[in-house]
């Protein structure tokens, strides 16, 4: 299936090139009425104050914004770095030449939604000329490395912020930093034990979702022995204690972009003055929120989540937080799109195809199929 279909209609796959169909066209349609209809409600809304909306956005200080959107591509630079050491075992390669690879990786995340994910170990596999498999386990444990250093940082502001008192719901909070910190030692237990002992852990996983259904308890056990083979892309102390580095200072980038973003808006008393334990509580609820990302409707339903977030939270008026919203998503998911379209163009990328044949391909690889990557790797992306 296609990223896209999957997502608006849960239509079977169909070859590319293939006309829309009626049904496909019914489920654009619904986003479009559901955009509509956001739009209509956003300018009903009775305590809504365009004026108010206008004067914020006008004094928007964009220098922080600028700020803002730089640590948001640094950190693609950061991803780069930290693929190239988890290669290290497989290949040696230059992190520079994994660095469009992420741009346009996040570029078809961003336009199709959360199922392009894959784009990244797709054309890396590509670029390198390693198997998929083998990039998809390194994807699974960048992801696991993301948690953690997220965690890490997260639980650590909330602990050691001096305004952490005044959070709302501190104590709450303070149990989810505690939370966050028992899980990232659990995780990295479970990391260790998946690394020692894989197929026995893949089999006890087949086993027991095999007792739901024989088809989930594959998946399942195939998920962990990937998981198993990007552990083993971790040969050294030495490599595990950059690769942390590294996502911790990505992370640690990420957390500045929001805290910018949120006091560019200096009309606002509350955004303008909040602190970095405010802005991650912000963050973890805005990451939460994009977990599910559907293609294009998505970002309008997290610019609402994140601005109930601030007004609930933080009593920042609606209109400021709508626009903080909108500012939010633009820097840290959208503002990637014109770097990762001028770049797939450079590189003759197709970002609609190479999302079609990356979840294809993943597909076959989860089934056991076999000799569909070499072809898939051609597909999507002419010669430059």
């Amino acid at each position: 299936m296609t990223a896209v279909r999957c997502l608006m209609c849960g239509l079977p796959p169909r070859p590319t090139g293939e006309p829309l169909k009626k049904n496909q066209w019914i489920g654009y349609l619904i986003a479009v009425a559901l955009l509509v209809a956001l739009a209509l409600w956003v300018r009903g809304h009775s305590t809504f104050e365009w004026g108010v909306f206008r004067d914020q956005m006008q004094h928007v200080n964009w220098i922080r914004i600028a700020i803002a959107t730089a640590m948001i591509w640094l950190g693609y630079g950061l991803r780069a770095v930290r693929w190239a050491i988890f290669l290290k075992p497989q290949k040696k390669v230059r992190s520079l030449s994994l660095l469009g690879s992420q741009v346009i990786g996040f570029t078809a995340v961003a336009l199709f939604g959360r199922l392009a994910d894959l784009v990244r170990p797709y054309l890396v596999a590509k670029r390198t000329q390693l198997e998929l498999s083998s990039q998809i386990a390194v994807y699974t444990v960048e992801r696991m490395f993301d948690a953690g250093a997220m965690a890490l940082i997260f639980s650590c502001a909330l602990l050691l912020a001096p305004d952490r008192a005044t959070l709302p719901h501190h104590e709450a909070l303070q149990r989810s930093a505690l939370m966050g910190l028992a899980g990232t030692v659990i995780l990295g237990a479970m990391a260790l034990w998946v690394r020692l002992q894989g197929n026995a852990a893949a089999l006890l996983a087949e086993r027991a979702f095999g007792a739901i259904s024989p088809r989930l308890g594959h998946s399942a056990g195939n998920k962990i022995r990937a998981f198993r083979d990007g552990l083993n892309a971790i040969q050294s102390g030495r490599d595990l204690v950059l690769a942390v580095i590294v996502s911790l200072a990505m992370w640690g980038m990420i957390t500045v972009a929001y805290v910018e973003t949120l006091r560019a808006f200096v009309l606002s008393p509350e955004l303008s003055s909040m602190t970095v334990a405010r802005s991650l509580v912000l963050m973890a609820a805005s990451m939460a929120g994009s977990v599910v990302q559907l293609p294009v409707i998505g970002w309008f339903t997290q610019i609402f989540a994140t601005s109930k977030v601030m007004q609930g939270l933080f009593h920042v008026q609606y209109e400021p937080a709508l626009g903080c919203g909108a500012m939010l998503l633009i820097v840290s998911f959208m503002s990637v799109i014109p770097l990762g379209l001028i770049w797939a163009r450079i590189e003759h990328v197709s970002l609609k195809k190479v999302s079609e044949e990356s979840e294809h391909l993943a597909e076959e690889e989860e089934t056991g199929h076999d000799g569909g990557d070499q072809r898939g790797l051609a597909a999507g992306v002419r010669p430059g």
